[in-house]
């Protein structure tokens, strides 16, 4: 009897559990579904932004990032610091804000890759009000390293390429555009930056950035692929990449150097790079000869070329000079008349 009651108990039970499962089961089965689409978007968008849409590979040799092991001054260190740069846990700091000051960061393995891709992140800060700061910094991809000189904080007439974040205008006298601004140069040894145009002369391509003092920190992405540069920027904090500028054409060597430098003058700023990361991009196919290139250069130059005229006189100053051009002709006039009028007077006592 007992047992009897204790069957009809546990099939209870039994019944009771297998009503319950189907429904405990199905939560559990949407919760895990939601789990893994959750995952899966989360894995994907990770992807995506590691990836940016191409098969590319992070070079560690040549890339730049926290806790920054691989900068410094031993053996065994990849970048090389110079002038005031420094490190510290959250970036590398290439000047601070004091005046006359300069300070960069050199690779000391050469690039030997034909397409690569740059991401740079950096952020630009100081106290002075706009356009009393300066001077800004660069990214280099020269044959020539570790060298102080009067061009953000490398040497003038390098050879390779220079990406400029120029964040005061020295040439007050041109307005076609706002800074802080980026803008590109290719350098052939012999090629001089000219500081006081802003580069204009030998400016390949450019646009307004507005870095400095922003809410959110700033990326610049650099990628050179089928001798094609395309250069762009993030500042707004979207994660969206917006186009700067695009040269096709462009033919760089291979085994140059990856570096960033800074510097300030009379104003000053505070220049912070916190990481640079190298990808290699998935090579097209080889052509049946590819060209050695040993110097860098840009197919048909001339159609970059950018005229800096002399600004002419302004119509204030036009109308003062011909003003006292009169004036001047005027006081010479009768100058003129009262000499003659002397001479005459002399002439005619000489017939008494």
């Amino acid at each position: 009897m007992a047992s009897a009651v204790t069957n009809k108990c546990n099939h209870g039970r039994l019944r009771t559990f297998l009503f319950l499962y189907p429904m405990f089961r199905l939560k559990n089965i949407r919760e895990l579904t939601c789990l893994f689409i959750c995952v899966f978007i989360l894995t994907g968008q990770s992807l995506a932004d590691d990836q940016d849409g191409s098969e590319d590979f992070l070079k560690r040799e040549y890339s730049l990032v926290k806790p920054y092991r691989g900068l410094g001054f031993s053996s065994s260190s990849q970048w090389d610091l110079l002038g005031t740069a420094m490190v510290t846990p959250d970036h590398v700091r290439l000047t601070p804000d004091l005046q006359s000051r300069q300070g960069a960061v050199w690779s000391r393995v050469p690039c030997t890759l034909r397409d690569w891709e740059l991401r740079v992140h950096f952020k630009v800060h100081g106290l002075g009000k706009k356009n009393l700061n300066g001077d800004g910094l660069a990214v280099w991809f020269t044959k020539e390293r570790m060298q102080i000189g009067s061009v953000f904080g490398n040497m003038n007439q390098f050879t390779g390429l220079g990406i400029f974040v120029d964040t005061y205008p020295n040439d007050n006298k041109n307005h076609d555009r706002a800074f802080p601004y980026v803008s590109v140069m290719l350098g052939n040894g012999t090629l001089k930056y000219d500081h006081e145009r802003d580069g204009r002369p030998t400016e390949l391509g450019g646009c307004t950035a507005m870095v400095r003092n922003a809410i959110y920190d700033s990326f610049l992405l650099i990628r050179y692929s089928g001798n094609r540069l395309r250069i762009m920027v993030d500042v707004d904090g979207r994660q969206e990449w917006k186009d700067c500028a695009d040269i096709s054409g462009l033919r760089l060597p291979r085994g140059y150097f990856f570096g960033a430098s800074s510097a300030t003058g009379d104003l000053s700023d505070i220049h912070d790079l916190i990481s640079m990361k190298l990808f290699q991009l998935a090579e097209e196919e080889e052509a049946e000869e590819e060209e050695e290139v040993v110097v860098p250069r840009v197919d048909n130059m001339e159609q970059f070329h950018v005229e800096v005229q002399e600004e002419g006189m302004s119509g204030v100053q036009l109308f003062f000079t011909l003003l006292f051009s009169m004036l001047g002709l005027m006081v010479l006039g009768v100058i003129a008349v009262v000499v003659y009028g002397r001479w005459k007077e002399n002439k005619r006592k000489r017939f008494y």
